[in-house]
């Protein structure tokens, strides 16, 4: 078992892999700077067969022990009463169904994908703005996902992590180490690079889907362990993605409640993808014997939004 960072050598990431004025002191993009028009060239070289897989959750209004809110969707209309028969009369001339649709996609359910708004430490933000650019009646005036409007094109890379270990899953409580980040690399043949969309599996999902969804807040979930963070810097990923909330605690942590998203956004400006579905995405990297292909995802435009709902496509 590797040494692991205390809480003291975790709190000096926020020192030691600062981006912090490295793309201009105004810079709201972090490390979506590290994706470049040669890097999506290449991502789109990637594709040769033309097929897609979804890496979203279905949004479900289904509660659970895992949910922080469900959503709300109700018709506004439907196809109800549009039978045309001599008692009803004619369909109205109108004839369509419309939604409404509200939801609190930060969680551990919803997929999506989190601005550099959305986490704080210590009252700053990433490139130490103030956290009070982020307000309750105007939401993000400063790194909103806004800046992302012309969406994610990148190559995308998994490390299936449970299929290295030979288990269906991690346990909550149960991280991933950089070791096993570095050991699925060198067993899948691929290498995390410069710019890259990295998605890890821990198989959380697949667990929730055969034992049922338990409280995550309460009980913990899994994901990378904050020895990962240097490796994220090293590699100059553009985001992190992962089937859970990326909400690993870490024992004897009072400060730092989730590392990976307090130092990863904070002090590197990280993007991170929540609560993917790698699923089939795994089965379709096993089947071609590849883990790296061309991956889109399209946040809403949201005005003022610390994030938004998102379905990363991965297309081989």
């Amino acid at each position: 078992m590797p040494d692991l960072p205390t809480q003291d050598e975790v709190l000096a990431y926020f020192e030691s892999l600062s981006n912090w004025g490295r793309w201009g002191e105004d810079d709201q993009l972090g490390t979506m700077n590290h994706i470049t028009p040669e890097s999506r060239r290449r991502a789109v070289s990637l594709v040769r067969e033309g097929a897609i897989v979804s890496c979203s959750r279905t949004l479900s209004n289904a509660p659970g022990p895992d949910v922080v809110a469900q959503p709300v969707h109700y018709m506004i209309e439907s196809g109800e009463g549009y039978a045309h028969d001599e008692k009803a009369g004619p369909p109205r001339p109108s004839q369509t169904s419309s939604d409404f649709i509200g939801v609190a996609f930060h969680g551990h359910t919803v997929t999506h994908v989190d601005s550099l708004s959305h986490f704080f430490f210590d009252g700053r933000m990433y490139n130490g703005k103030p956290a009070s650019l982020v307000s309750t009646r105007y939401g993000a005036t400063w790194e909103s996902i806004e800046v992302l409007q012309g969406g994610i094109l990148a190559r995308g890379v998994l490390l299936d992590v449970p299929r290295l270990r030979g288990v269906p899953w991690f346990n909550p409580g149960e991280g991933i180490l950089r070791e096993d980040l570095e050991a699925a690399e060198e067993a899948q043949g691929v290498r995390v690079e410069p710019g890259d969309v990295l998605l890890v599996r821990t198989g959380q999902l697949r667990r929730r889907a055969e034992l049922g969804p338990w409280n995550i807040a309460g009980e913990g979930g899994t994901g990378t362990h904050a020895n990962c963070l240097p490796f994220f810097h090293e590699r100059s990923i553009a985001m992190l993605g992962s089937d859970t909330g990326n909400s690993l605690m870490h024992p004897g942590f009072d400060r730092l409640a989730n590392p990976t998203h307090q130092v990863g956004i904070v002090a590197m400006g990280l993007w991170i993808l929540d609560n993917a579905d790698l699923e089939a995405l795994a089965e379709a990297c096993e089947q071609r014997g590849r883990w790296e292909f061309m991956i889109s995802i399209n946040p809403l435009r949201i005005e003022g939004g610390t994030g938004s709902p998102a379905n990363p496509v991965a297309v081989f």
